[in-house]
């Protein structure tokens, strides 16, 4: 299931109190979907990592009271409100603490703590392939749960990407090489490789080099850069990303395009329209998107509906503009 698949589940389920637990590939973005899924709701998330818990840990200590016994709940639990309460890496957890989540996934209920009615429990997990630290989980409970695989969607991650301000250079790249969106070699040992969220680091670690360098672009011929991404995505996808950043520090500047877009440089290659389509859907105002058509009209269709669709997720006020309208009943085809 895509993201954007997940994200509708979501929503239907935390209405109606579901248990979910979400499968994936590591990096994929399971905890972010749902920590975005809270904040939409307004809910509390209550991240809780199961693989730190012994199974004591979750009834809470007997204490004395009355000449009776009874269990004091661990602090963390909620008592009050409504909210997500997610149980991270709940097959990393060895079996006994997961045994001690029955109760609670089902019954709402830990020996004498109940759920308030206003929270749901998620929970995530990696499938034994990933070769992390994983227990498989008990019958019992897995019959408990709605089960969703989460996979990555380029077209998904790239609607997220622009809205979050993932460096163009990025959306540009994986655009071109989309199969390195998620490329992990499970049999590898190598401590990086090309995942969503190791993407999302690439990009801080590019903005963090040219905020010290206080230059906008990156060459990509850098020694420094090239060992700073080898870490971040791995030396085989950081060599693709390096050879495009070359490419992308020889287009015009979105500067240049938007001051002169009749006579601004088109690049023919196909790798350099697209980064230069997504670099103008990055910075695309109210207040430019004429000019910027200009230029997007001297590009291939695919490119001009690529830049307009990320300006416009980007900012709203465009698709009120006349430019705006014009584009959409020119593309009205393509944009549906």
């Amino acid at each position: 299931m895509k993201p954007s698949k997940l994200y509708e589940a979501l929503h239907a389920l935390i209405g109606e109190r579901v248990p979910l637990h979400i499968w994936g590939p590591c990096g994929v973005g399971k905890s972010q979907i749902v920590g975005q899924v809270a904040a939409d709701l307004s809910y509390s998330f209550l991240d809780v990592r199961a693989v730190q818990l012994d199974p004591v840990d979750l009834r809470g200590l007997p204490r004395i009271a009355s000449d009776q016994t009874e269990w004091v709940p661990p602090k963390f639990l909620p008592t009050t409100g409504k909210g997500i309460l997610f149980l991270d890496e709940l097959t990393s957890a060895p079996q006994m603490t997961q045994a001690g989540c029955y109760q609670l996934v089902l019954d709402r209920k830990l020996g004498e703590y109940e759920l308030p009615d206003g929270w749901v429990v998620i929970a995530a997990g990696n499938p034994a392939s990933e070769r992390g630290v994983h227990f498989a989980m008990p019958r019992p409970l897995r019959n408990r749960f709605v089960h969703l695989e989460l996979e990555a969607d380029l077209d998904d991650w790239c609607r997220w990407a622009v809205k979050s301000g993932i460096r163009p250079e990025i959306i540009a790249f994986l655009r071109f090489k989309s199969e390195l969106l998620h490329a992990a070699d499970i049999t590898a040992d190598a401590n990086a490789w090309p995942t969503p969220r190791s993407w999302e680091m690439a990009s801080s670690v590019l903005s963090g080099i040219a905020r010290r360098r206080q230059s906008a672009l990156l060459s990509g011929t850098n020694e420094f850069e090239t060992q700073l991404l080898d870490g971040t995505v791995g030396t085989a996808a950081a060599s693709e990303l390096t050879a495009f950043l070359r490419l992308f520090r020889q287009l015009p500047s979105i500067d240049e395009v938007l001051l002169t877009p009749d006579t601004a440089t088109v690049p023919t290659e196909t790798s350099a329209q697209i980064a230069i389509s997504t670099a103008l859907g990055r910075v695309i105002s109210d207040a430019s998107i004429g000019r910027a058509l200009r230029y997007l009209d001297r590009l291939p269709t695919e490119m001009r509906v690529m830049a307009i669709c990320d300006a416009a997720a980007r900012d709203k006020a465009i698709t009120h503009t006349p430019d705006f309208v014009r584009f959409g009943v020119q593309h009205r085809e393509v944009l549906q």
